[in-house]
């Protein structure tokens, strides 16, 4: 039988090579990457059948990257291994085009799992937020982020580069814009937000999981 292909996405190096030793015997890991950025570059060139990946990482966090990822692989399933728990992100998570989400914290006994019930077209939730995500919907609360609803995809780019303290010149050269552009953006989220200053910009990337804290 065909071993699932299987793309590992994390910022941390210790972290990819803990999953890989978790999956390698049954799944065939076609590459390990740190950012979202890079993973849009390679994932076309690996055409894996499934990709893990963080929530808060550099360059691009994973909740645009997925949205990215699946517009241009549609048929990819991706789960989410992240150390957030918050029901808002497990919504936005599968709004993004998630097939699973997981803590790092159980992917030791889970994340095989995971990826058998994703290949064969099925959901997985881990069992550790389950009965938030039940209490939240039971509840009423809106499926809609207000990170996402409030911001469009290009001022969450240049929110999170400049929250991770790159410069003007950076962005720009990173989003392939002019260095206006760039201004134009960082002044629209500011007045959008009502923050005033780079550090509650930074604050408010932390918040919404496009940086970690």
């Amino acid at each position: 039988m065909k071993k699932l292909r299987v793309l590992l996405v994390d910022d941390h190096v210790m972290v990819l090579e803990g999953f890989k030793r978790l999956i390698e015997d049954q799944c065939e890991v076609v590459g390990m990457v740190e950012d979202g950025r890079t993973l849009l570059e390679v994932a076309p060139k690996l055409k894996p059948d499934i990709v893990t990946m963080d929530i808060s990482m550099p360059w691009l966090n994973g909740l645009d990257a997925a949205r990215r990822l699946k517009k241009e692989m549609p048929d990819v399933k991706i789960i989410f291994l992240t150390m957030h728990a918050d029901v808002a992100y497990v919504r936005e998570a599968f709004a993004a085009g998630a097939s699973g989400f997981l803590m790092k914290r159980s992917a030791g006994t889970e994340l095989l799992q995971a990826i058998h019930a994703v290949s064969n077209g099925q959901y997985y939730i881990t069992s550790l937020i389950t009965k938030d995500l039940v209490r939240s919907i039971l509840e009423g609360a809106s499926n809609v982020s207000p990170q996402r609803d409030v911001l469009t995809p290009r001022q969450r780019e240049v929110l999170q580069l400049v929250a991770e303290g790159r410069s003007v010149k950076e962005i720009a050269t990173i989003l392939t814009v002019s260095a206006k552009t760039v201004e134009y953006h960082k002044t629209q989220i500011m007045e959008q937000l009502n923050l005033h200053t780079t550090a509650e910009l930074t604050k408010y990337a932390i918040a919404h999981g496009l940086i970690p804290p």
